[in-house]
C-alpha cells in the first residue's frame, strides 16, 4: 500500500460508495480533514483493517449494507445515512472527494437521522419480497397486454385476473370469433408463460411463509389485525427489532402514514400523508388495515369502537390509513417488548 493510503489519526471516515472506485475523506476530532485518499473495491478493507477504530460514515445504498458489516466487524462504528440528508452538507462543486467530506460531516451532526444495519437473514428476505413483487407486476402487464390484444379483436374480457384466467382459454379456442390464428397462436404462448409465472409466484409465496411460520416474531405480529405472513416478514426485513426507533409514533412516521406539516407564522396546516420511507410495506399496512377495517368484527375486538368512531366522522380512506398507522404502531410494541403479542380484547372489558 503506498505511504499516502496509510490510515492517519482521524475520528470520523466519510466513505463515497461506487462500483468499484471508493473515495476516504477522514476528520479529526476537530472536524478538520486529515486525509483524502481513494481505494478500489479489494483495497478499501485492507486500509480499514488498519485504521483505529473510529466513526465510519455511509449513504444507505446499493451495496452499503455489505460494508457495513464487513467494517462493523473490524470494530469501526458503521453509521449509514440517508442520500437526501447528505445533500445539505455538500459545499459548491460537486466530486466524489466533497461527498465523501460530507457525509463524514453529516455523521458527527447529533440530530442525524441514520437508517438501521441489516443481518444477511434480513437481506435474504427483502430479496425475497422485491423478486415476489417484481413478479407481481409482471403478471399484471402480461395480462393487461393480453387483453388489449383481444379488443384488437373485438373481444372484451372480464375485469379481474381470476375471470381473465377462465375468459381467455374459451376466447383462443372459440373459432367463431374473430381472432387469427397467429393471434391465437400467439396469446396461447403468453398465457403458458402467465401460468409458468404463477407458479414461480406461489414458490416464492411459500417460501415466505414457511420462514413466518418458523419465526417467533412473526408468529407474534400476525396476532395483529390486518397482518398475515406476507405483512409479518416484510416488517422483520425492512424494521429488524424496531430499536432504531424511540417511540411507536416514529415508526408510523418512518413509513409516511402521518400527515404531513406546512406550518409557518404560528398557523399549523396538515396535509396528506407524507409518503415516506418503505412504500413497499406501507402499501401492505394499508391494504392489510382495508381487509380489516371491512372484516373485523367490532364486537368481540377492543379496535371496534375505536373504528365506529372513525367511520362516523370521516372518510372511509381515510378511517383506513388511520387504522394502518395504528397498526405500525402496535408492530413497534411487538418488535421492541420480548413476547409481547397482540390480545383481542372484548371492548366491555378494555
Amino acid at each position: 500500500m503506498p505511504k499516502r493510503n496509510v490510515p492517519r489519526p482521524a475520528a470520523v471516515y466519510g466513505i463515497d460508495i461506487g462500483k468499484n472506485i471508493f473515495h476516504v475523506v477522514g476528520l479529526g476530532s476537530d472536524g478538520v480533514p486529515v486525509q483524502k485518499v481513494r481505494f478500489r473495491r479489494d483495497t478499501l478493507l485492507q486500509f480499514f483493517e488498519r485504521a483505529a477504530p473510529a466513526i465510519v460514515g455511509m449513504e444507505s445504498c446499493a451495496g452499503s449494507q455489505w460494508i457495513a458489516r464487513k467494517m462493523q466487524a473490524l470494530g469501526h462504528e458503521v453509521r449509514l445515512i440517508p442520500a437526501q440528508f447528505v445533500k445539505p452538507y455538500v459545499k459548491s462543486n460537486k466530486s466524489d472527494i466533497i461527498d465523501a467530506e460530507a457525509i463524514a460531516e453529516a455523521a458527527t451532526r447529533p440530530t442525524m437521522r441514520f437508517a438501521a444495519l441489516k443481518s444477511e437473514e434480513q437481506a435474504d428476505l427483502q430479496a425475497l419480497h422485491r423478486v415476489r413483487d417484481q413478479m407481481i407486476g409482471t403478471r399484471t402487464r402480461l395480462i393487461n397486454q393480453m387483453r388489449a390484444f383481444c379488443l384488437e379483436y373485438g373481444i372484451a374480457l372480464r375485469q379481474g385476473a381470476g375471470l381473465f384466467k377462465l375468459d381467455l382459454p374459451q376466447a383462443v379456442d372459440d373459432q367463431s370469433n374473430d381472432l387469427s390464428s397467429a393471434m391465437r397462436k400467439l396469446l396461447a404462448d403468453l398465457f403458458a408463460d402467465l401460468r409458468q409465472l404463477e407458479q414461480r409466484i406461489g414458490d416464492v409465496t411459500r417460501e415466505i411463509e414457511a420462514v413466518a411460520n418458523r419465526e417467533d416474531v412473526a408468529r407474534r405480529l400476525m396476532t395483529i389485525p390486518g397482518i398475515g405472513a406476507l405483512g409479518a416478514t416484510a416488517l422483520l426485513a425492512a424494521i429488524g427489532n424496531g430499536r432504531q426507533f424511540q417511540k411507536a409514533r416514529d415508526l408510523a412516521a418512518w413509513l409516511g402514514l402521518v400527515p404531513r406539516e406546512y406550518s409557518t407564522g404560528g398557523k399549523q396546516k396538515l396535509l396528506g400523508i407524507s409518503k415516506r420511507g418503505n412504500r413497499y410495506v406501507r402499501k401492505l399496512l394499508v391494504h392489510g388495515a382495508r381487509s380489516c377495517f371491512r372484516h373485523l368484527d367490532r364486537t368481540r375486538d377492543r379496535l371496534g369502537n375505536w373504528l365506529d368512531g372513525l367511520q362516523a366522522r370521516m372518510h372511509p380512506n381515510k378511517a383506513v390509513v388511520a387504522l394502518a398507522a395504528k397498526m405500525a404502531r402496535i408492530v413497534w410494541v411487538v418488535l421492541t417488548r420480548p413476547g409481547a403479542l397482540y390480545e383481542r380484547r372484548d371492548p366491555a372489558f378494555t
